[in-house]
């Protein structure tokens, strides 16, 4: 760990002692002239002014955390670390909650006096997979640089105590973006609001998942297991990047999943294609017929029934897409694209729909590598993004249909010699871990109310659209909790989300907790309707 970045455990002690006397010590904002929330952002940015040092010292600690979800040791360190930072916020409750075989969520509770809401927020502390020879410092190691990589951003230190830090600096670690500076923008908005005597208008409880990025493979039983624990009137999701014009963004669903592996064979060995070409079945070419039979080049997917149950877009839906920034042509330009699918129909429109992407398809080799010959087998990678009321279940039936339209046998196991002898075309099909979409309505009392607290006292409103593009088991918290789910997201959208020099940022995280800050000091007045018992 560079020495450079991280303060040592005396001025930890006296960054928090220094905390302490200013909630004690502060005297309240006037705020006769601001709502609730813009008194709030206000005492978020006085707040971070005065300590920023310390905010990105404890941030740094938090990322040099290992935290890949098959890491136990680790990952408990990680969950240990956060019980600490709540504990130390005052927050009641805390706790681990943990299934077999899975890594624990932290739990913990800060009721408001005289709140009658209760608002969950949710992060995730387990970070992607990695190459560490990817990277161009160490991933666990964080450091500070004062423009992103690819401009000349040059390592610099964290100021010590009372300094200031260039906002457009960012720091570059797993999980800096996704999604532990989430954690870290909650927790600084909590620290705000007590140093500027703002009232926090929401019982607020907060739940960070360790195996978000391995599926959610215990989360269902984790949910299910502490329903009275987590009972609420709705649940923040606060993962993932901002719009891509940096506008705040608010996201009301997320796109389900289904994945599967598809292999084609071909003679048992690799033939001369000179003497075989033209007699033997080439396994290349039926995997391309095939996928070529599934979707279009315009995305439109062939598969027989795929679009029966799709939920059709709402009227508050077709308008919150009309009213996004106009930015296709933008991501048109940076991307290299000169058209994109559907006649160049909006990004936005489009994720409201079915997606059925090839990941990878492999079959011989090329360039170098390539020979005249018939392969044996090609392999091909597909995933499908779900939308409501796609199942999971429904699209695997509809699929492995098509396939056997075409012609195949399909096996789910090695295909035997004995089977491909008995059958002209064999498929096997491997599906993966699938999740259904779910979607919040947008005119519903706790979206209104998320929409009015985000614009008070804000710059700009946020951007709102109906669904993300990216999936997530949001799902769950509405199947089992029965509460609506709404994704509030505050990462750089350039973040290096999921790949090597992974980065936040530095003035997203400013504007994360005056985020948050304005959220729980807002949110009760705006957030109409019953609330929990």
């Amino acid at each position: 760990m560079p020495e450079r970045f991280f303060a040592r455990a005396t001025r930890w002690t006296a960054a928090v002692a220094s905390l302490g006397a200013a909630l004690c010590t502060s005297a309240p904002i006037a705020a006769q002239t601001l709502s609730a929330g813009g008194a709030a952002r206000l005492a978020a940015r006085r707040y971070r002014e005065a300590n920023e040092s310390q905010i990105l010292t404890e941030f740094s600690e938090l990322l040099a955390l290992p935290n890949l979800a098959s890491d136990s040791a680790n990952i408990r360190r990680n969950a240990d670390y956060l019980i600490k930072m709540l504990v130390r916020r005052g927050f009641s409750k805390s706790r681990l909650l943990t299934v077999v075989g899975g890594p624990p969520a932290v739990y913990a509770e800060l009721p408001a006096a005289g709140a009658t809401r209760t608002l969950v927020l949710y992060a995730h502390y387990d970070g992607q997979p990695l190459d560490p020879k990817q990277w161009t410092t160490p991933p666990w190691s964080p450091v500070l640089r004062s423009r992103e990589l690819g401009k000349g951003g040059t390592i610099v230190p964290i100021p010590p105590v009372g300094g200031t830090v260039d906002p457009e600096s960012r720091i570059y670690a797993r999980s800096a973006g996704d999604d532990k500076s989430s954690i870290m923008a909650m927790l600084s908005a909590v620290d705000a609001m007590r140093s500027g005597k703002v009232a926090q208008s929401v019982n607020l409880k907060v739940f960070f998942e360790g195996e978000e990025e391995a599926s959610s493979a215990h989360l269902g039983q984790i949910l299910a297991a502490n329903q009275e624990l987590l009972a609420s009137d709705g649940w923040l999701f606060c993962d993932g990047p901002v719009h891509q014009s940096g506008r705040p963004l608010l996201s009301f669903g997320n796109r389900g999943i289904a994945t599967f592996e598809l292999t084609v064979y071909g003679p048992n060995r690799a033939l001369h294609s000179g003497h075989y070409g033209n007699w033997a079945p080439n396994p290349g070419v039926l995997m391309a017929n095939l996928i070529a039979s599934m979707r279009d080049d315009e995305g439109h997917i062939k598969v027989s029934g795929y679009y029966d149950d799709v939920k059709p877009i709402s009227s508050a839906e077709h308008r919150a897409i009309a009213a996004l920034p106009l930015y296709d042509d933008t991501l048109r330009k940076a991307l290299g694209l000169n058209r994109t699918e559907a006649n160049n129909a909006l990004l936005a429109e489009r994720i409201m729909s079915p997606a059925f992407n090839l990941r990878g398809m492999r079959v011989g080799g090329v360039r170098e590598t390539g020979s005249n010959t018939i392969s044996t087998v090609a392999y091909a990678s597909f995933d499908l993004r779900l939308v409501p009321d796609q199942s999971p279940e429904r699209v695997e039936r509809l699929v492995e249909a098509h396939i056997r339209k075409q012609g195949y046998f399909i096996t789910h196991d090695s295909a035997s010699e004995s089977i491909r002898l008995a059958h002209p075309k064999v498929a096997r099909v491997e599906w993966g871990h699938g999740y259904p979409a779910s979607r919040a309505p947008l005119d519903g009392p706790f979206g209104r109310a998320v929409i009015t607290s985000l614009r008070a006292g804000a710059a700009e409103p946020p951007v709102v659209i109906p669904t993300s593009g990216g999936t997530g088991p949001t799902y769950l918290f509405e199947r089992i909790l029965g509460v609506p789910v709404i994704s509030l997201p505050i990462a750089n959208y350039d973040d290096n989300q999921h790949a090597a020099d992974e980065n936040l940022r530095v003035k997203n995280l400013w504007d994360g907790i005056e985020t948050y800050s304005a959220l729980l000091a807002e949110m009760g007045r705006a957030w109409g309707g019953r609330p929990v018992p």
